[in-house]
């Protein structure tokens, strides 16, 4: 079995711990972290503007060089949790796109649930309601922290009692 973990900020343990139960001895891990580029987009916008003003002459690392340090350091530590070999790959673009292209010769895909904290379509992010609408391979959505509860579900008014 070949399984990916979508390793994002916010999410990341739940996902580790669920697969470190749900997965055999024998399963091939791969750890994926994508960068959105839409931030660093802009952040080079603003800086090549700065409201009319001359750029910092010192302005530090591009944006690029501290996401791509961040994502390194975060897939090390979900290895580190997951306690086993996996590989890491980070990559950059439009996340939904490449988590799909990601998942195209895998098994499983382990991913979290990232939207409103309540049962319902909005405990998802648009982002992940389209990786969940267009996997190719078998999906398992974690809570990433404890579910909430039944009385979170807003029913349609004809059937609230």
């Amino acid at each position: 079995m070949r399984a990916l973990i979508w390793i994002t900020e916010n999410t990341w343990r739940a996902c580790i711990d669920e697969a470190g139960e749900v997965l055999g001895d024998g399963a091939e891990v791969a750890l994926l972290h994508v960068a959105a580029t839409d931030v660093e987009e802009l952040v080079a916008g603003g800086r090549a503007g700065l409201l009319g003003r001359r750029p910092p002459r010192h302005p530090g690392p591009p944006p690029q060089a501290i996401s791509d340090e961040e994502a390194q350091a975060l897939l090390e530590a979900a290895r580190d949790r997951l306690g086993r070999p996996a590989q890491l790959i980070a990559r950059r673009g439009r996340t939904e796109r490449e988590v799909l292209e990601a998942c195209a010769d895998t098994d499983l895909l382990v991913m979290a649930r990232d939207g409103e904290r309540r049962l319902g379509p909005p405990s998802l992010g648009p982002r992940t309601r389209f990786v969940l609408d267009h996997a190719p391979c078998r999906v398992l959505l974690v809570w990433a922290s404890p579910p909430p509860g039944l009385d979170t579900l807003r029913l349609p008014p004809h059937l609230r009692s």
